[in-house]
């Protein structure tokens, strides 16, 4: 029986300090569905999704309402589209891109991910194609997001694929011109991506799992916010490992919460419960920033020394807390630290605080990487290819997962401000400092080998 104190103390979360479910996203397996016939494929793909998410969202509700817990994204992942659509050229493509952003309306998601390559030991003429379309793909649709994998800690870093998506992105980029840019928002690059991620724009259906999964994505940033500030009121002078320890127990109680709805979800659609994902995902809105967090540890500025420290606490803490809380943590469990979609990190960005080399370098101890950052239109394609690079390097010789959203906005300079509204916020764009430094490197072509610690296990 829960206590009166665990019952008040979720309450508290929910109505004061901005907890909720972030997404509740469904995998669904679309193997059986590949054809030779383009119509056929495109048909079976739309009847699997129709037939298992057409009663997710209502499902959400019904759980939402009986907790009280507001659940925000109802979202699907499916297997990675260069498995299913291996026979089919650029015209196909569209048709499954199309297709999948019908079906994920009709279901009422609001995005759907899994149009997706897995690239790091090489990449087939499937996943040539694949990539190849996505500026096609992702500037005429408006739910599909896409993923590629291009390097894991065994395999090492395939360069060929970072190239050339050094240069698909700037060309996402410029098909989406007349929304800044946008489209690149909905595409993520990663080194080691988890097969169980909810969240998009990187999820998509992993090997080995039931045909419908349901994965829960729980962020609560306002939640660890407000939990350090009735500490720092009661103990302004408590030491880091107190405040490791307040935000571990806070992160507990998250996990359960979280743990709680993506079980009855999934209980009342007949599937399997997947993992659930406890990142402190920000959004523009005061109160549920990781800045703010950071800012209550002790860093008044974010990007000063001392930020990457302060961002190690934090992630380590939140990945404890779940992990006691709960045997199914997965995905990405951390602290994200997206510029654009955090108004604490886009101010310390317009202020000159952060840069792009500094979020870098705490990009090494939090849970995805460059994420929503916004840089000049002008940036030459092998310079992104660069900026890549170096995150992947980060995820592969660390044995963690690393990402990249980078936006090349058209006909925008540094300094100057972008938006794109609702959840993914604004900042102003970041200098690529000596951008065209490295272009001899990025045009090479190769692989850069495994690091010798992951060979020897």
């Amino acid at each position: 029986m829960p206590r009166i104190e665990d019952i008040l103390s979720t309450l508290r979360m929910v109505r004061q300090e901005n907890l909720d479910v972030r997404c509740i996203t469904m995998g669904i397996n679309l193997a059986g569905c590949s054809d030779s016939d383009i119509d056929k494929t495109c048909e079976k793909i739309h009847s699997t999704i129709i037939t298992s998410a057409e009663h997710l969202s209502k499902t959400c509700e019904m759980v939402s309402d009986r907790y009280g817990i507001p659940v925000v994204n109802r979202r699907i992942s499916v297997t990675p589209i260069s498995r299913i659509a291996d026979q089919h050229d650029t015209e196909g493509l569209l048709k499954i891109a199309k297709t999948m952003d019908r079906a994920a309306e009709e279901v009422g998601v609001d995005l759907i991910g899994g149009y997706s390559a897995l690239v790091h030991g090489g990449m087939t003429e499937s996943s040539k194609r694949l990539i190849d379309s996505l500026p096609l793909i992702l500037s005429s649709t408006n739910r599909v997001c896409s993923s590629v994998n291009v390097a894991t800690s065994r395999a090492g870093i395939n360069m060929d694929a970072v190239k050339i998506l050094g240069h698909k992105i700037k060309e996402i980029a410029e098909a989406s011109r007349a929304t800044h840019g946008f489209a690149a928002a909905k595409l993520v690059v990663f080194a080691n991506a988890p097969e169980d991620n909810p969240f998009m724009a990187g999820a998509f259906m992993g090997e080995g799992s039931a045909d419908r999964v349901i994965h829960v994505g729980v962020s609560g940033p306002g939640v660890v916010k407000q939990a350090l500030e009735r500490l720092l009121e009661n103990r302004p002078d408590c030491s880091l490992d107190e405040i490791a320890e307040e935000i571990k127990s806070t992160a507990f109680r998250i996990t359960r919460v979280g743990e709680l709805m993506g079980r009855e979800i999934a209980a009342r659609l007949g599937v399997s419960f997947g993992i659930i994902d406890l990142s402190l995902a920000p959004t523009p809105k005061m109160g549920d920033s990781i800045g703010e967090i950071l800012n209550l540890i002790g860093v008044s500025k974010i990007g000063a020394p001392g930020s990457t420290a302060a961002l190690a606490l934090l992630n380590d803490a939140v990945k404890k807390g779940g992990l006691f809380a709960s045997s199914s943590v997965g995905g990405l469990s951390g602290a994200f630290v997206p510029v654009m979609e955090d108004a604490i990190l886009a101010d310390a960005v317009k202020e000159g605080h952060l840069t792009l080399d500094k979020l870098e370098a705490m990009t090494s101890v939090c849970s995805v990487g460059l994420d929503m950052v916004p840089i000049p239109g002008d940036t030459h394609p092998a310079t992104i290819t660069g900026l890549i690079a170096d995150e992947m390097a980060i995820g592969v010789f660390n044995n963690k997962t690393t990402a990249t959203r980078i936006i090349p906005v058209p006909g925008k300079k540094a300094g100057e401000l972008v938006s794109f509204g609702g959840l993914f916020g604004e900042s102003v764009i970041l200098p690529v400092h000596s951008a065209e430094g490295s272009l001899p490197f990025s045009n090479r072509a190769g692989r850069i080998p495994a690091p010798l610690q992951s060979l020897r296990n």
